[in-house]
């Protein structure tokens, strides 16, 4: 994969392809460590895409092959933790805001992280698939966990018992994207999101990105003390300072510094 930086958003694209993007468990490990790299005072936006016909195929399975897992399962536990385990921290606790371009299909791994991306456009044409099943395995990058939450547990249990590949619209229709778009107006929609991302205030974005995920299997009373706390912090700070002044002073607020 490559990462580039662009005026406060880092675009990280899988590169490789000639075997539909799949991610070695070295790449897995790079994804994770590009993530957690991201600063708001930095980057704005992260954009997740793919290079050729396919976002990513997920798990490489010719990096399956061979190695010591069947023979020693703590070994096999510690390397899945440390890999695509590694993907999931990253993408949960990230500050900044990621937006995932799905261009073509989206398979195992891959759909796992359009579902944990924070905001998802995908082709009218593109796939999803979650078909760990198809080699023997659970969803993992975080799979279990976030599909049922995000798509409901009946939709979840269906595509990861069967691995049956649905359609960008019905991916729109469970929530594991935003919208399906036509192929032509991806890349303007993206853009679009993410000209609004770069004019907030990234800070605040990831408060209330951390709010969001904590609170997620709270009790609502334990739910809106830490919503209260984190808000003191956002109302102590230099961007709701500058978003009441401009809002006073009739101007856009300049956010760039938050």
């Amino acid at each position: 994969m490559h990462v580039e930086r662009d005026d406060g958003v880092m675009r990280i694209t899988f590169d490789r392809p000639d075997v539909r993007n799949a991610l070695t468990k070295a790449h897995a490990l790079e994804l994770a460590e590009a993530i957690a790299d991201a600063a708001p005072e930095e980057d704005d936006a992260i954009v997740l895409a793919g290079e050729g016909d396919v976002f990513c195929a997920g798990g490489d399975v010719g990096d399956m092959q061979g190695g010591e897992s069947r023979e020693d399962p703590q070994a096999a536990y510690e390397e899945v933790t440390e890999t695509f385990g590694r993907i999931v921290e990253a993408m949960l606790e990230c500050p900044v805001p990621i937006v995932a371009k799905v261009h073509g299909d989206a398979v195992g791994a891959g759909l796992a992280i359009v579902a944990l991306s924070d905001i998802a456009y995908a082709a009218a044409n593109a796939r999803f698939s979650c078909a760990f099943v198809r080699v023997g395995l659970i969803p993992d990058t975080g799979g279990t966990f976030v599909l049922p939450k995000l798509i409901g547990l009946r939709a979840a249990k269906k595509l990861a018992f069967t691995g049956e590949f649905v359609d960008a619209e019905r991916a729109a229709d469970l929530d594991l994207v935003n919208e399906a778009v036509a192929p032509e107006e991806l890349d303007d929609r993206v853009e679009e999101t993410v000209e609004r991302l770069v004019a907030r205030p990234t800070t605040t974005i990831g408060l209330m990105k951390r709010a969001m995920h904590e609170n997620l299997d709270r009790h609502w009373a334990e739910a809106l003390d830490y919503e209260n706390l984190l808000q003191v912090q956002a109302l102590t700070s230099d961007a709701h300072e500058e978003g009441v002044s401009a809002f006073l002073e009739g101007r856009e607020p300049a956010f760039e510094e938050y």
